[in-house]
């Protein structure tokens, strides 16, 4: 969390956001958050989450669009964390604060556990469903015409102020996203590989019921992307784990992941966006420069751990060489 958005949000805040969705702010049980602050309470016999999103990082119409498209997922039968209107029968409800407000919105608590590591590692059958609810988003996302629009992924917050948050002697990593950037901008864009993406699927994202059923929320990433972003970021925090030191260990990994999530993602006749593994590659860089930048954004690096350190070390030389998680794989890294 960014230090100066943490001071702004204050317990006034949150209790106003509770009576907004007709809760008492003494049923609030803080339960942290990246970027928001997430609340869990209980109404009735069902347990919801309460949002709080900084005004510096959304506009209203973000927050709103956020919503329009999950509640359209939900309507659509796709296992997501639905949406809850407020006792004034909105989806956002704006709390003003002194120096910014914030935009409180409510959802149904995912059932199931969340699927940690190394649970998640070696995971067929997650994969597979992985693929499953991912080619449902996307195919239901090339029919969606939304009212409200989300950003795109060029005015992502992690791209636009990676200069403000990363220090000067990591200037090589903007240099290396300027670059990437680049690329990325080259890429076809049309509606069989473009469209409105969840933007941050991982183990944290999702929870997994008894039968395996993959339920899906914080969408507070989604953006306009191509499709092979979605897949990408699935992949490097299956794959961020292994080090230098084991990547024989990445390789049959990602190996694993590919195989079991394309049969989820086309069951159904789904087809896979053209040329995604040959992106993934671009991909699998651009989250890489994503994650240490929110990493120097919302943490004191100077009171990182050893882990931390060496992850930090190893991912900034990856960056700064143009090298990703998946390169030297073969052709299985390279081909479409």
């Amino acid at each position: 969390m960014d230090p100066h958005i943490k001071r702004m949000f204050l317990d006034e805040h949150a209790a106003e956001g509770a009576r907004r969705f007709g809760i008492s702010p003494k049923d609030l049980t803080f339960i942290g958050g990246f970027q928001n602050f997430i609340y869990s309470y209980i109404l009735g016999e069902s347990q919801y989450i309460l949002r709080f999103t900084p005004g510096t990082l959304r506009t209203s119409e973000g927050v709103a669009a956020e919503i329009e498209w999950i509640r359209y997922l939900a309507e659509k039968g796709v296992s997501v964390s639905a949406p809850v209107r407020s006792v004034n029968g909105k989806d956002v409800e704006r709390i003003h604060g002194n120096t910014m407000d914030f935009y409180a919105a409510a959802f149904n608590y995912a059932p199931g556990k969340k699927i940690g590591y190394p649970e998640c590692l070696g995971n067929p059958m997650l994969y597979e469903q992985c693929g499953r609810i991912t080619g449902r988003l996307h195919e239901l996302t090339k029919r969606y015409k939304p009212v409200s629009r989300r950003h795109t992924w060029e005015t992502n917050e992690y791209l636009m102020r990676a200069k403000d948050y990363l220090p000067a002697q990591l200037g090589p990593i903007i240099h290396a996203l300027d670059g990437l950037k680049a690329e990325l901008a080259s890429l076809p864009v049309t509606s069989d590989d473009f469209g409105l993406i969840h933007g941050d699927i991982n183990v944290g994202n999702f929870s997994v019921d008894e039968s395996g059923r993959i339920t899906l929320f914080d969408f507070d990433e989604c953006q306009y992307s191509w499709y092979a972003e979605d897949i990408a970021i699935q992949l490097y925090y299956l794959l961020y784990v292994f080090g230098e030191d084991s990547r024989s260990e990445r390789k049959a990994q990602y190996e694993l992941f590919i195989r079991h999530f394309e049969l989820g993602y086309t069951e159904d006749g789904r087809q896979l966006p053209d040329g995604w593994k040959s992106q993934l590659d671009l991909f699998l860089k651009l989250r890489e420069i994503i994650v240490v930048v929110g990493m120097h954004r919302s943490w004191d690096i100077t009171q990182a751990d050893d882990w931390t350190r060496g992850f930090l070390q190893e991912s900034t030389v990856r960056i700064t060489k143009g090298i990703s998680l998946i390169d030297g794989f073969g052709e299985e890294g390279q081909g479409s």
